[in-house]
């Protein structure tokens, strides 16, 4: 009855085959027969690293299948497994809700590093533990000769603790050795790990701790066992190699204009219509080595479930606007994609599943992933699910009277984002469940690399403990990379970057701070300030988005030269004006400085379509015109020139992929700072006074 009943509802015709039950029931079957012969404690040991747990206060309730997803709801597994922890850490209760989720409270009473180890009788594993200290960025990797790593601090460290993982395996503490010069040295040769259980991709993770701070860690790429030297050895599927590009689809190029379909209504001015780009003109862009060329290799493509054909929503002009002046308001198609009315139903206007399929191939046959941007939050009030089920979504009056739209702090989880898409009740198992297998469906049908997840403080935490849980089990071995959107504090932002959630999300609290930074509306050195509160709440070596932009927000190029006031939502100007490039020269050294810093911080660089060439406009849609690939002026010719230099400095330079952050000077108008991999040094410096930057490898 479920596979029948999700079918049912999400395909796109209410159609179900023997073909698609027969798949689904093979793929139960030989994950039921995986699950028996595999040691839990061999698997979870060799599998990526589970994040860190890091005490937010002296006592941290935990949910362990946050971090081990794959033992959600399994009480078999459990049964098997013993588990203790360090000294410091008192395990209060253990106990199992209605969904099995297992709880724990810790306390930690000295407030130093520790593991919560996990055994069976094949093996071990463990989870890191990190106290709630200041964090100060020291722990620097010095250098690998004859398979021994050296590490130590950038300066003085008395009596440091260390702790040290391969994968999720503790390394005995008598393989560390303090040496007289007040380095470490760790033999890779001493740890005893078959070689068959390191073949391929693996991690060494390196914490330490004084009485006053906890540092940095340390994160070195093994190869077959041996510390990565080379960005060489490294590929797509190394998520600290990414550098990702944001592409909306309906914007970016027209490959197959015989799927060309505007609504051409009076009631849609034609920046809010369908323009015409589709799948096979980023298929063209990517066999043409755009992307190569510019130094990106993951691709977000926008949603691409089928959204309504007639046109939705209203924006009201109060004295005409400058497509139309005539006009009074404008309604608006789903080019953007964020109306579904199928969750699981390829928009006709963008491709057909095999053209999809070919830009996959392509993609991957170019060393490019991609990732989809996939909606749970909502769907269309006209979709056949809200018709069949009307109680699955949220109810759009608050119990205090108030209308229950766009309230997206005071009602995050059940706020609606406009009347025409009401939010899911995704508390609701079994909506929590269907929308989660359509998540799966793009998974199982295409050999996509990952998620960018929409609205992710608006969906409660339940339904990214399921999607994790249901990936974790029923791909164990596939690199799924899934990035999130969340605007707010970092403490809310990363509540959800566990590794039974999300691996990352935008980091656009270090965003907004740079951008005032370059426009001299704050110093540059509050720059380094949020990126040391970020690098202490996702972790010295996050794969966070570092954007250049987005979809939602005025283009940065605009602000930059003036054209367009930073503090102003960027609406109605975007509707009224022609809202340009203002001083050339402030704003496309702006620009770059911003690109500089995405490209030579920790995390992932996210360049929004355009951006790479300095694209104008205000707020959505202005911030959304076609994308342009020739008749750029010369100052745009520049910009993408220095931008493509930065992104392949980036892709091949270890420093800047794995390297240690050592903040130098934070003034004003001036920040400099290091990146350190084995002793190998990248330094930056950035003066905002003279719009000028310098990148030196040493």
């Amino acid at each position: 009855m479920h596979i029948c009943k999700y079918f049912c509802i999400f395909a796109p015709q209410n159609v179900i085959t023997m073909k698609k039950i027969l798949f689904l029931v093979s793929i139960i079957a030989s994950l039921a027969a995986c699950q028996k012969s595999i040691s839990v404690s061999e698997r979870i040991a060799n599998d990526a690293p589970i994040m860190p747990i890091r005490m937010t206060s002296d006592t941290t309730h935990i949910v362990l299948t946050d971090y081990l997803p794959a033992l959600y709801g399994d009480t078999n597994l459990w049964k098997g497994l013993q588990w203790t922890t360090g000294d410091g850490i008192e395990c209060l209760n253990l106990v199992g809700s209605a969904q099995l989720v297992y709880e724990m409270d810790i306390v930690n009473h000295n407030r130093s590093i520790h593991a919560i180890s996990f055994q069976d009788k094949k093996g071990s594993f463990a989870i890191p533990v990190l106290p709630n200290k200041p964090v100060r960025q020291a722990l620097i990797s010095l250098g690998y000769e004859n398979d021994v790593l050296r590490f130590g601090f950038y300066d003085e460290v008395a009596n440091p603790s260390i702790e040290a993982y391969i994968q999720n395996r503790l390394i005995d503490h008598t393989l560390l050795h303090a040496e007289e010069d007040g380095t470490w040295t760790l033999d890779l040769k001493e740890l005893n790990i078959k070689n068959e259980e390191l073949k391929g991709r693996s991690y060494l993770r390196i914490f330490a701790e004084d009485e006053n701070y906890l540092f940095n860690d340390i994160l070195l790429p093994l190869q077959d066992g041996k510390i990565v030297t080379d960005a060489s050895q490294l590929d797509r599927h190394d998520p600290q190699t990414q550098i990702l590009y944001s592409v909306l689809i309906d914007r970016f190029y027209n490959g197959n204009p015989s799927n060309d379909w505007k609504m051409n209504s009076p009631e849609v001015l034609d920046i809010v219509d369908y323009q015409g780009g589709d799948l096979a003109g980023i298929t063209q862009k990517i066999s043409e080595g755009y992307f190569e060329q510019l130094g990106v290799n993951t691709l977000w493509i926008s949603p691409i479930t089928q959204n309504p054909w007639d046109a939705w929503g209203c924006y009201p002009f109060k004295n005409g606007n400058k497509y139309d002046p005539t006009k009074t308001y404008t309604k608006f198609s789903g080019y953007h994609g964020y109306w579904p009315i199928f969750a699981t139903q390829l928009e006709q206007r963008f491709g057909t599943p095999d053209e999809l399929r070919t830009l996959l191939d392509s993609a991957h046959a170019h060393g490019i992933n991609v990732v989809l941007d996939y909606v749970a939050n909502h769907m269309h009030i006209n979709s056949p699910t809200l018709q069949q089920h009307p109680d699955w979504h949220t109810d759009s009056i608050l119990p205090d009277g108030r209308r229950n739209f766009e309230l997206w702090d005071d009602a995050r989880l059940t706020t609606w984002f406009d009347k025409h898409i009401p939010t899911l009740d995704l508390e609701r198992t079994e909506v929590c469940e269907q929308m989660t297998d359509s998540a799966l469906y793009w998974l199982e049908n295409y050999d996509l690399d990952g998620f960018r997840h929409d609205a992710c403080k608006h969906i409660p935490e339940g339904y990214w403990r399921m999607l994790g849980q249901k990936i974790a089990t029923r791909w164990p071995g596939r690199p799924i990379w899934m990035i999130g959107e969340t605007y707010g504090s970092p403490e809310l932002i990363g509540g959800y970057v566990k590794s039974g959630m999300l691996n990352a999300q935008f980091d656009f609290n270090v965003y907004f701070t740079t951008r005032e930074a370059l426009c001299g509306l704050t110093g540059m050195d509050q720059i380094l300030s949020n990126e040391l509160t970020s690098l202490h709440t996702y972790g010295a070596h996050h794969t966070m988005g570092n954007i250049s932009g987005n979809h939602d927000q005025i283009r940065f190029a605009s602000i930059a030269g003036g054209a367009i006031d930073i503090h102003s939502s960027g609406k109605e100007e975007g509707w009224t004006q022609e809202v340009g490039i203002g001083d050339a020269e402030k704003a496309y050294k702006r620009a770059l400085l911003l690109e500089v810093i995405n490209m030579t911080l920790p995390g992932v660089p996210c360049i929004y379509q355009g951006d790479e060439y300095g694209e104008v406009g205000g707020n959505d849609p202005d911030n959304r015109h076609m994308m342009r690939f020739d008749k750029l002026n010369a100052d745009e010719q520049y910009m993408r020139a220095k931008v493509s230099e930065l992104a392949h400095l980036r892709r091949h330079s270890m420093p800047l992929l794995y390297g240690d952050l050592i903040p130098l000077i934070d003034r004003p108008d001036e920040i400099i700072y290091q990146r350190i991999y084995l002793g190998q040094k990248v330094t930056v410096i950035i003066n905002r006074k003279t719009l000028s930057y310098e990148i030196i490898e040493d």
